[in-house]
């Protein structure tokens, strides 16, 4: 049931963030949920969510495969460091967490792309997007928890 659930939310999220735009910048909803896979199932589920959510998202790019990948695998990993073994969890420690990593997440993907295949877009429209991104995301971090360990 849990692996329908997951498919159904990452379906869910790449049709939301194909038609959503704003300021002609489409949202990464994808890292949310990446995200969410760290704090809620741990390092190593959190990797391997996060890595088949980016190796998805690479193969329908159409371009490289690889950058969203290791960006997303990132992100799972690194999230869950903030369910209450380095950091007490707040609401705005998970604003912060959830933008820093969208940021990191963003640059990730361009760097990679720009080093092994052309550069995507210029630098200026690439870190337009990279501060959009953030503005997308921090609201979820309010609502997103961490598992409650007892």
């Amino acid at each position: 049931m849990t692996y329908a659930l997951w498919a159904l939310m990452i379906l869910f999220a790449f049709i939301i963030q194909g038609r959503v735009s704003f300021f002609d910048v489409n949202p990464n909803f994808t890292i949310v949920l990446a995200y969410y896979a760290g704090i809620r199932e741990g390092a190593a589920k959190g990797l391997m969510i996060g890595s088949v959510i980016g190796a998805i998202e690479d193969s329908l790019s159409g371009s490289l495969l690889g950058p969203h990948l290791l960006s997303k695998g990132l992100v799972g990993y690194f999230s869950s460091f903030i369910a209450g073994r380095f950091f007490r969890w707040t609401p705005l420690m998970g604003i912060i967490v959830l933008s820093v990593l969208t940021v990191l997440d963003s640059g990730l993907v361009f760097v990679s792309r720009s080093f092994f295949d052309r550069m995507p877009a210029s630098l200026g429209a690439s870190l337009f997007v990279i501060a959009i991104h953030p503005l997308f995301n921090a609201p979820l971090g309010l609502v997103l928890r961490p598992k409650v360990v007892e």
